[in-house]
C-alpha cells in the first residue's frame, strides 16, 4: 500500500523544535528585550522627531528612521519566532559520544593545529566564536564519534582528517 502525504507534512517540518544552549537561547532574550524596551521606544521617538521636521519626501532622518524601524519589528518577530520553538539542550547534563553541545578538541592531523567547537544550533552558530552549527560538515562528521576517533570531513578547501581528542560537556 503507498503511503500518502499528509498535507501538512511540510509546515510540520517548518514548526519543527530548534536545539539551543541555555547560553544561545539567554542571548536571543536580552537581544530581544533591548529591542523592545530600548530600540524600539528610541526609534519611534526618532520618527516622531523627524516628522516635526516638516516635508517627510525629502526628510532623509525620516526614511532613515523608518528602514530602521522595519528592521527592528523584522528581527523582532523573528526572534520571537525562534524562542518559541526553542528546545532548550543543557549541555552540563549530557556524556558519552558527540552530540548537540559537545566541547570537541580536534587536530588536524595535516597541519597538527589543534582547534576546539561547541556544537550548537545554526542559530547561534559562530565560527570565530568556536561555535560550530551542528548543520555544518565537520559537525555532522564528528556527530556519534568517541575520543580517539579520526574522521575525514569534505570542506570548501578539500578532504580533511581530524582526530578527536577530546568531548566535554560543560
Amino acid at each position: 500500500m503507498e503511503h500518502k502525504r499528509h498535507p501538512f507534512t511540510d509546515l510540520d517540518k517548518a514548526m519543527e523544535k530548534i536545539p539551543m544552549t541555555p547560553a544561545g537561547h539567554a542571548a536571543m532574550e536580552s537581544e530581544l528585550k533591548k529591542l523592545k524596551s530600548v530600540e524600539r521606544p528610541a526609534i519611534i521617538q526618532a520618527i516622531a522627531e523627524a516628522r516635526e521636521l516638516g516635508d517627510l519626501s525629502e526628510n532623509a532622518e525620516y526614511h532613515s528612521a523608518r528602514e530602521k524601524q522595519s528592521f527592528i519589528e523584522g528581527r523582532i518577530k523573528e526572534l520571537e519566532g525562534l524562542l518559541s520553538l526553542a528546545d532548550v539542550i543543557d549541555p552540563a547534563k549530557l556524556s558519552g559520544s558527540i552530540k548537540f553541545g559537545a566541547k570537541v578538541t580536534l587536530v588536524d592531523e595535516d597541519t597538527d593545529e589543534e582547534k576546539t567547537w561547541q556544537i550548537v544550533g545554526e542559530h547561534e552558530a559562530n565560527i570565530e566564536a568556536g561555535l560550530l552549527n551542528i548543520k555544518s560538515p565537520i559537525a555532522r562528521a564528528l556527530i556519534g564519534k568517541e575520543e580517539g576517533d579520526s574522521v575525514e570531513v569534505r570542506t570548501p578547501g578539500g578532504e580533511r582528517g581530524y582526530e578527536i581528542l577530546k568531548i566535554v560537556y560543560s
